[in-house]
């Protein structure tokens, strides 16, 4: 079976993990330190905070920026549902924006739409997460001015996109953002096993940030009132989504190959796009200002050309060796946002994508013969495909 995506651990990643194992610290020692200042370097940004997963440091991210009761967090429905649960986390109220039918990232100009309609209700975000789908940075200039015309704050759900680049600048610079979030679960770009960051140029946020991922504590003794050593503080109640040494030792040492990764499976997609023309699917966009991570390779049923029914073709790549996955059910549809009063047809285009979208493998090492294994199912499949006349979720 071909996973869709997988970790790659070397020799040299073992080796630093083990020397951690054999030291005195297995957590809140210099490695962690370490590896945030190399993600600082990496991205450009001022401050880095490791967490123990990217669906924390979404969930403080919202808090350091301020989202309390009522207010309101849109995001999109494309997107796994760490995206919008950190607003209910925060007690907030949560709404979505429709996805671009050839990137599946945000709709700017749907965006733009709902943010002069919501005006006018006064029903504007305090905060908006774009979510990097497969890897593709979103339009973060255009957000940004919007950001600034109409008062909201951007969280980047960047989970996807470590090593990605929009406009010539590293995504995690938050030159247009206030704040970016990386996963570094094991099929992402690189891997500490579970395990986040949080980037950001705001000393404010930053502060608030490393308290509250320790419980809301402060061991900052400069301004603590007794001088001591064994003395803290707990300001803010808190969490504890810190990363451990080891997690840190192995992103330490992953972070020294991310770009070889992401220049690795750039090759691989190039090859799909090259191989996978004739095919009745849509192949993925990526804008001319965009490097992606390609994290993800997802194909698109057409539909227009030919009616398939989803869980058929599914159900055959699955039994015919490839781990392919739907990324992602539309948050929305969930039994938990629906109680929230969201149903089907609210949000189109994602929940079109969901019927149609297939992500097929890619990852670090993957040989040509895999591929070319891909690639020959793929064309077997879908060329033979021809009464088909349902799709997913009907």
């Amino acid at each position: 079976m071909l996973p869709y995506s997988k970790q790659y651990v070397d020799k040299n990643d073992i080796k630093l993990v083990a020397k951690i194992l054999k030291s005195k610290f297995l957590t809140r020692g210099k490695i962690i330190k370490k590896f945030e200042k190399k993600i600082c370097e990496y991205t450009g940004s001022k401050y880095a905070i490791a967490v123990s997963n990217a669906s924390a440091g979404l969930h403080i991210s919202c808090m350091s920026s301020g989202l309390k009761k009522n207010d309101i967090l849109w995001t999109v429905p494309n997107t796994f549902v760490a995206s919008a649960s950190c607003a209910l986390h925060c007690n907030a109220k949560i709404d979505f924006v429709d996805i671009d039918q050839e990137t599946s990232n945000i709709s700017i100009e749907k965006l733009e739409k709902k943010l002069k309609f919501s005006k006018k209700r006064n029903r504007l975000p305090k905060i908006l997460i774009p979510v990097h789908f497969a890897g593709q940075p979103t339009d973060q200039k255009k957000i940004n001015f919007l950001s600034k015309k109409y008062g909201f704050k951007i969280i980047e759900d960047a989970s996807h996109s470590l090593g990605a680049s929009y406009k010539k600048e590293k995504v995690g610079s938050c030159k247009w953002s206030d704040i970016s979030v990386f996963s570094f679960h094991p099929v992402k770009p690189i891997t500490t096993a579970e395990g986040g960051v949080i980037t950001t140029n705001s000393k404010k946020n930053y502060e608030i940030l490393t308290k509250l991922r320790d419980h809301g504590i402060s061991r900052d003794y400069k301004k603590l009132k007794i001088k001591s050593g064994w003395y803290y503080e707990q300001q803010l109640l808190g969490f504890n989504y810190r990363m451990n040494e080891i997690q840190a030792a192995l992103g330490l040492s992953q972070l020294r190959k991310l770009d070889n990764f992401v220049r690795f499976r750039n090759r691989l997609a190039r090859n799909y796009f090259k191989r996978l023309k004739g095919l009745p699917i849509k192949l993925p966009k990526i804008e001319k200002f965009n490097y992606s991570t390609f994290h993800l390779f997802v194909i698109k049923l057409d539909l227009k050309k030919r009616k398939f029914l989803y869980d058929k073709i599914y159900k055959k790549l699955i039994n015919s060796g490839l781990g392919v996955n739907l990324h992602y059910l539309p948050v929305h549809l969930h039994p938990i946002f629906k109680k929230l009063g969201f149903k089907t047809g609210d949000f189109p285009n994602a929940e079109k994508h969901a019927k149609s979208a297939i992500s097929i493998p890619i990852f670090h090492k993957m040989t040509d013969a895999q591929q070319k294994k891909v690639i020959k199912i793929l064309n077997k499949i879908l060329l033979k495909e021809k009464k088909l006349i349902h799709s997913f979720h009907e």
